[in-house]
């Protein structure tokens, strides 16, 4: 639920900002379905998480302002301090003039649980609409400019989980520091929804770019293994990773061989790979998204593999065209 909210001009590069000295509530179901949608569903698609770092070894200045409003201070004094940080931010880093909200809930959900949050929303540019009116037996119509379906540039939403808050980010320009780094301060959280995608990320560049390396391995065998390590993670509530590697690659060669690739991702990309977590049900069901199982024969065929592979033979005819046989009980 969207309790309450604040608007700010956030200006720069001489445009004046404007600092509001009172909230809006609204409360009314149509209301509170608009302000969800604006200020929570542009989230709903952030797959990793961060919490506040510190800065230089001193205390992160915006995580200090969100406590306040997890405390519950009065939401206007703690969002116009964290306009105030936004501008001086923005200032240094040429940052575009735009409109920021601040915003409290209740009830956020993540994973299974709920919590209270506080969002931070940065909107540069407005969409234009067509406000329709009747006037006098008449239809009058106008061009507007205004919010509604547009997504923030840049977006921040504080999580008041138990320990350290989970922060999930939206940013338009992620090579720019200004917003990540400059203004929130941040790193990745070790937690299990981080845990979770980052082995995944992990088990699918081993199986689509070092197996092939290493051994001679049809298409269709690779997308077998896509499938049962998204098929794990599934069935599963704890990752191990001798027992998936056993389990899903079923050869001890090829298990070492993951384990080995594990070792050197983990370096290369400066990522922690547990050897074991709980396993987030929300992470896989974001990246099993990307685990494309999709067999692609020339420009004419596309297979979609989802269950069992021994149902799919592949072979040369006499002439010495490829081809692949398929199985199958009924057509549905």
């Amino acid at each position: 639920m969207v309790d309450e909210f604040v608007l700010h001009r956030i200006g720069t590069g001489g445009a004046a900002s404007i600092l509001s000295d009172y909230s809006a509530v609204l409360q009314g179901p149509e209301e509170q379905e608009f302000l969800r949608k604006l200020f929570l569903k542009p989230f709903a698609s952030v797959g990793r998480t961060h919490e506040f770092a510190e800065r230089d070894g001193q205390a992160n200045a915006l995580q200090a302002l969100c406590r306040k409003a997890a405390d519950g201070k009065e939401l206007v004094g703690v969002s116009r301090a964290i306009a105030k940080l936004l501008i001086d931010v923005a200032n240094e880093h040429e940052a575009r003039t735009g409109d920021l909200f601040v915003t409290r809930f209740t009830g956020v959900e993540l994973g299974s649980a709920a919590h209270g949050a506080l969002g931070i929303l940065k909107f540069d540019d407005k969409e234009v609409f067509i406000e329709s009116r009747a006037e006098d037996e008449a239809l009058a119509m106008q061009l507007k400019r205004g919010l509604g379906s547009r997504k923030p540039d840049q977006a921040l939403l504080v999580l008041f989980t138990p320990g350290e808050p989970t922060l999930l980010v939206i940013d338009d320009r992620p090579q720019d520091p200004f917003w990540q780094q400059a203004f929130i301060g941040l790193r990745p959280k070790r937690d299990t929804v981080n845990s979770t995608r980052n082995m995944l990320d992990m088990t699918r560049s081993f199986i689509t770019q070092q197996l092939p390396q290493d051994y001679e391995i049809p298409k269709a065998d690779q997308i077998d293994l896509l499938n049962r390590s998204v098929q794990y993670f599934k069935e599963n509530t704890e990752y191990d990773r001798g027992s998936f590697a056993r389990e899903v690659f079923q050869n001890e060669e090829v298990a070492g061989s993951f384990e080995r690739f594990g070792d050197r991702y983990q370096e290369e990309r400066a990522v922690d790979l547990d050897e074991r977590f709980a396993i987030s049900a929300d992470a896989v069901k974001r990246q099993a998204r990307v685990f494309k199982s999709v067999l692609k024969l020339d420009k004419d065929f596309h297979i979609y593999i989802h269950g069992d592979r021994n149902k799919i033979e592949r072979g040369v005819d006499e002439s010495g065209r490829k081809f692949y046989k398929i199985y199958y009980e009924q057509e549905l």
